[in-house]
């Protein structure tokens, strides 16, 4: 009954829906009758109705269809190639107050200087790079908060990487290298231990970009979009998934400034 009334169904359309008369209608929702209708008209009428079946019966508290549910559990949605990605601001802002676990793609973005921000993005940001710069600051501005718990852990090659300027970062100029180290290192200091930065070895662990915001949902990234998952269980996996590159960390996050003081630019 319940379902009828929240999708607007009366006993005659549910009987023109699932190919019944009324009167069948009646006498299986009728509290007095104490009959259970036979499999197949249950599941015409969680089609009519669209609810699952087992809710139907009284199996579950769960009233989504099945596929419903996978699509509620887990979304694709679209990544924008920039560091102000409204959905990122959002899911943040969603999950203010609770310890948010970050595995990033290169850097973190919240730590990057305007210079590695302009070569790394300035081929992708719809708005102009002054624009996506300001919205990081802001970005920045959420670590500084009084409530903030954020982790973040990172292959440490990476950061060696970027001090040879290899690969990825090929075309850096040491000069702006040399400045974003800097800029780590003293953002790293200044906000432990509301901000913990870990690093891993990625010959023992590893780990995809991903980010656990709370207990609330997790994405992971893959390029040109989220996987975007909402169900408890997926997201306890990657949290105990992020905790384990913590125990494994090679430096923990009170000795990462020492590690960053031993990179040399060239």
């Amino acid at each position: 009954m319940a379902a009828m009334t929240t999708g607007g169904v009366s006993r005659s359309a549910l009987a023109r829906l699932t190919g019944s008369d009324r009167s069948t209608v009646s006498l299986i929702l009728s509290r007095d009758d104490g009959r259970l209708p036979n499999a197949q008209f249950a599941a015409e009428c969680a089609s009519a109705l669209g609810v699952s079946c087992d809710w139907l019966l009284g199996l579950t508290d769960r009233k989504e269809r099945g596929a419903d549910m996978v699509e509620a559990a887990m979304r694709i949605e679209e990544a924008t190639r920039a560091p102000s990605d409204e959905s990122i601001f959002r899911w943040h802002q969603e999950a203010r107050g609770y310890k948010i676990r970050h595995v990033p793609a290169t850097l973190p973005d919240m730590l990057k200087s305007e210079a590695v921000l302009r070569f790394e993005y300035g081929d992708f940001l719809g708005r102009t790079s002054d624009q996506a710069i300001a919205d990081m600051r802001d970005r920045l501005e959420y670590l500084r908060a009084p409530e903030t718990d954020y982790e973040i852990a990172m292959p440490l090659d990476t950061l060696e990487s970027f001090a040879a300027g290899h690969g990825y970062w090929e075309g850096l100029p040491a000069e702006e290298r040399r400045g974003q180290l800097a800029r780590l290192r003293a953002l790293a200091e200044e906000l432990y231990p509301s901000l913990r930065l870990y690093l891993f070895d990625r010959k023992k662990v590893f780990s995809s970009p991903l980010t656990v915001f709370g207990p609330m949902h997790a994405t992971v990234y893959v390029g040109r979009f989220y996987l975007a998952l909402r169900e408890r269980r997926q997201v306890m996996a990657l949290s105990r998934h992020f905790d384990w590159l913590v125990r494994e960390a090679d430096f923990e996050a009170k000795h990462t400034p020492r590690f960053i003081d031993t990179l040399t630019v060239s």
